[in-house]
């Protein structure tokens, strides 16, 4: 058995802990997820709001009391985080706010890094779940500023991969502004995606496997799987139709903000933000050349925390 160790994935909409020793996935690893929209206005700002530095400052402080009653010290925390941190015309107050709670700085991955990282986590998560993968796999990560599509042999890892930016939060701020959303949005955030892939030197078509991660995939999945609660044992390694997936996104799209925060497996601070995310998932699918995608639990943040034990 290893020693703890400490994982932090800062996104655009989520901030999420795994602490524990990854090699004991149940039982050794304690998971947390808190939604603080981090990303609040800094598409049109270029500035981290207060507001949502107090929802990241009160995550923290939560995180790092279950880190230190792990016995996990600094040198083995990793805190990884989405590039706004980094561009944002105040991180340095985000900086300093993360070392003062954790003894460690955020860290801006590089995209080969952050491929490599989500990759690995989504791998070695199915592997364990018994999930057989055959390459080349693709890993489609949606998050709430970007979109990752990376492609990859399971065995020597990514070969090429991309970051988008766009994602969930950025493009219901850009574009939506009616409940639920007008035709005329929905073009327009779907406009901004077929440009995104159409730049995109990963083609979807290529893949064999495809995996879907991150929590706009999971969210989808769990309603394409008819689960009256959000359950991740019940979602990690399942296959999923295309065309159910695609049934599920356009039931989204026609309800308002209120009916989808009322569904038993939808997360509050996602139903506002999940119809722009839909659309991202829908637009991938489309030029997929398989029938079905595995949905995995693990992700980016597996990646990190296994990066610690190694």
């Amino acid at each position: 058995m290893s020693d703890p160790v400490a994982a932090v994935d800062c996104g655009t909409n989520t901030i999420k802990l795994l602490v524990g020793d990854p090699a004991r996935e149940p039982d050794g690893v304690r998971r947390e997820s808190r939604m603080i929209r981090l990303g609040q206005g800094v598409d049109a700002t270029g500035r981290l709001a207060p507001q949502a530095l107090e929802r990241a400052w009160a995550a923290l402080d939560e995180y790092a009391a279950l880190i230190r009653a792990a016995g996990v010290g600094p040198e083995r925390i990793r805190f990884c985080a989405t590039s706004a941190t980094r561009d944002a015309s105040n991180a340095a107050e985000f900086a300093a706010g993360v070392r003062a709670r954790l003894g460690t700085d955020p860290e801006v991955l590089s995209g080969e890094e952050e491929a490599r990282l989500a990759f690995d986590g989504a791998i070695r998560g199915l592997a364990a779940a018994a999930v057989e993968v055959r390459g080349p796999a693709l890993v489609v990560d949606i998050g709430g500023g970007s979109t990752e599509l990376i492609l990859g042999d399971p065995e020597t890892g990514p070969s090429v991969a991309h970051s988008m930016d766009i994602g969930s939060v950025r493009l219901h701020e850009r574009h939506v502004r009616h409940d639920p959303l007008t035709r005329e949005e929905i073009a327009a955030v779907v406009a901004d995606v077929d440009a995104a892939l159409d730049g995109c030197p990963v083609d979807p078509a290529a893949a064999r496997s495809v995996l879907a991660v991150a929590g706009t995939n999971t969210t989808i999945a769990a309603g394409t799987l008819g689960l009256a609660a959000y359950d991740r044992a019940l979602i990690h390694g399942r296959e999923l139709a295309v065309a159910d997936v695609q049934a599920q996104v356009q039931r989204l799209l026609a309800m308002s903000v209120a009916e989808r925060r009322g569904l038993g497996w939808m997360h509050p601070g996602r139903a506002d933000v999940i119809d722009a995310g839909a659309l991202i998932v829908s637009r991938v699918l489309d030029r997929l050349s398989v029938a079905s995608i595995t949905v995995a639990e693990t992700d980016i943040l597996d990646g990190i925390a296994w990066s610690l034990v190694r």
